[in-house]
């Protein structure tokens, strides 16, 4: 338990702690190996009050701070990384999109479901071609009639797609405008002409559904646009800065429980007729692994903790996402050297969460990105 968490906070991680050890620790290789979508889990989250924990309370969310959902991520990322990148996307990117930034209508309408895990939500941004250009965007509307829009494009890796209900849906009216033309839409996935086509074959977090979207004419009410056209930018960056916080706590999770495992290896097996814990050059990568693990939580819960009083918390989102996913990286290669060869055999956790990890400097933001971000916030 950390000390600057709030007893709530401590009840919450006491309670998400005995989830993950319960119920995703049996089924995390399982869900892994077979790119198994936990649904059964997910259900025991929304159970849980968890797949609505920072939404708006008035529309059954839990109105949770980001520190709450920090918390929650940590535990659940330290036992099954792709239940925890299902938790993220469903809560701190599609459902958040329309909590944050939604109208009365739009809340009422998707919220409740949302919030109870009735619904699975999606957020549609990274295209073919753009990368992390987001002002790339070949997603196109254009005007139908007075009451809806014509949408037609495609969206890759987008996370919860193949289960997904409701896609948050970023597409330009004129490319011309840069910014000023990105709108964000909500589209059902029962909208006629929105095909989903499954992605395989990902390195890691291979149990989170990942899929290529294709819009062939769809229609897609104006009541169905997030804010004015022209928004969508704007709401897209400010929706990547709070979750790269979540990243972070995700990164931070994965790390701990490699730091876990290594630390219960390091216990039991001996060499030299002692366990290699007492071996300095294990003890002092486990004290490496220690300290660079708590500064990304502490650098974490800064972000997190600004963001829920209100200050300006981009640059320290970007540093926590930055910082934590590469620690998160010497930390799982730490953990699998000190297993050496039995932790580079499936089903070694080590093994999971040294390829689970390689994402996190990568979506969301490359480490390229984080450092623009950064570069651009201290040198103004």
């Amino acid at each position: 338990m950390q000390s600057f968490y709030s007893e709530q906070q401590k009840i919450l991680q006491q309670t998400a702690r005995e989830f993950s050890i319960a119920e995703l620790a049996p089924k995390a290789h399982e869900i892994d190996e077979k790119e198994l979508f936990p649904i059964d889990q997910f259900k025991g989250l929304a159970t849980l009050g968890l797949t609505g924990l920072t939404l708006d309370s008035e529309f059954g969310g839990s109105g949770g701070e980001y520190v709450d959902m920090m918390v929650v991520i940590e535990e659940i990322a330290s036992v099954c990384g792709s239940t925890s990148t299902i938790l993220i996307t469903h809560v701190s990117l599609g459902s958040q999109t329309i909590s944050r930034f939604g109208n009365f209508d739009q809340k009422t309408k998707w919220l409740p479901l949302l919030s109870t895990g009735k619904k699975i939500a999606a957020f549609s941004l990274s295209e073919p071609q753009n990368g992390s250009d987001a002002l790339g965007l070949n997603t196109k509307i254009s005007k139908h009639d007075t009451n809806s829009y014509l949408l037609n494009g495609s969206k890759i890796f987008t996370t919860n797609g193949e289960v997904a209900d409701v896609f948050v849906v970023f597409c330009t009216s004129d490319k011309e405008a840069g910014y000023k033309g990105i709108s964000a839409l909500i589209v059902d996935k029962n909208t006629k002409g929105l095909s989903v086509i499954p992605q395989h074959g990902k390195l890691g977090m291979r149990g989170s559904s990942t899929a290529e979207i294709i819009f062939d004419n769809c229609i897609i009410p104006v009541e169905n646009r997030i804010k004015d056209e022209g928004d969508g930018y704007s709401i897209a960056l400010q929706i990547l800065d709070s979750s790269r916080i979540m990243i972070a706590a995700q990164c931070v999770g994965l790390a701990q429980g490699a730091m876990n495992a290594a630390l219960d290896y390091s216990k039991q097996r001996r060499t030299f007729n002692k366990p290699i814990s007492q071996h300095q050059s294990i003890s002092f990568m486990l004290a490496d692994m220690a300290t660079e693990l708590d500064a990304a939580r502490l650098m974490t819960w800064r972000a997190a903790k600004r963001h829920d009083e209100g200050l300006t918390y981009s640059k320290e989102a970007a540093m926590a996402k930055l910082f934590s996913s590469e620690v998160c990286g010497r930390v799982v290669d730490k953990a699998l050297q000190i297993h050496g060869g039995t932790g580079y055999f499936k089903p070694s956790i080590v093994e999971r969460m040294y390829r689970d990890q390689r994402v996190t400097e990568i979506y969301e933001g490359t480490s390229e990105i984080q450092r623009l971000v950064i570069s651009r916030a201290i040198l103004k």
